[in-house]
């Protein structure tokens, strides 16, 4: 199946290439931070990420520019920026290890199950409400850990609870659909 070039220059892939770009931006301007407004960079800069995350969803329902290449560089764009937030936080806070170990058995998980089913002729249409739940929930927690490294550990460990509670939600929602398409 020959992809035509213009599928890969749709503004929602435009926003999901730009999402690709800001991770190196992002991990650098982090991990060199010195000061308070260095942290703010950085947290802005999840944030932009996470906003073009949800304006390249919109835009392509809005202007019908879904396609296939989009289909798989959204996703690969939202993960990439979620592991290097995650790994680049593991830097400061000691738990961290417990969300990413978690991210990564939800998303092998879901890996797995979404092409087994698929050589069976059976996908998963999109994004499940839970999955976007978590995913802002996710952006929401790590931007604040990320703009502000200062806080309590108290308060940290709350944010990578939350986060985690929400991740290990859409994990268990994400299993019952995989059971119900194998019934089926």
């Amino acid at each position: 199946m020959k992809i035509p070039i213009r599928d890969f220059f749709t503004i929602p892939n435009i926003l999901s290439y730009i999402r690709l770009l800001l991770i190196p931006i992002f991990t650098v301007q982090y991990l060199t931070a010195t000061e308070t407004k260095d942290y703010y960079l950085a947290g802005m800069i999840v944030v932009f990420s996470g906003l073009t995350d949800l304006l390249d969803g919109l835009i392509a329902r809005k202007l019908n520019q879904i396609t296939e290449v989009g289909k798989l560089l959204d996703p690969v764009a939202d993960k990439l920026t979620q592991v290097a937030v995650i790994i680049c936080l593991m830097s400061r806070y000691e738990k961290m290890w417990i969300v990413i170990l978690l991210f990564i058995a939800k998303e092998l998980f879901m890996a797995i199950n979404a092409i087994i089913l698929y050589r069976q002729g059976k996908k998963l249409d999109g994004a499940k409400w839970f999955g976007k739940i978590a995913t802002a929930v996710f952006y929401a927690c790590m931007t604040f850990l990320v703009a502000f490294p200062t806080i309590q550990l108290s308060t940290a460990n709350s944010l990578m609870i939350i986060t985690g509670f929400f991740l290990g939600l859409s994990f268990l929602l994400y299993g019952r659909e995989f059971f119900r398409m194998y019934q089926k």
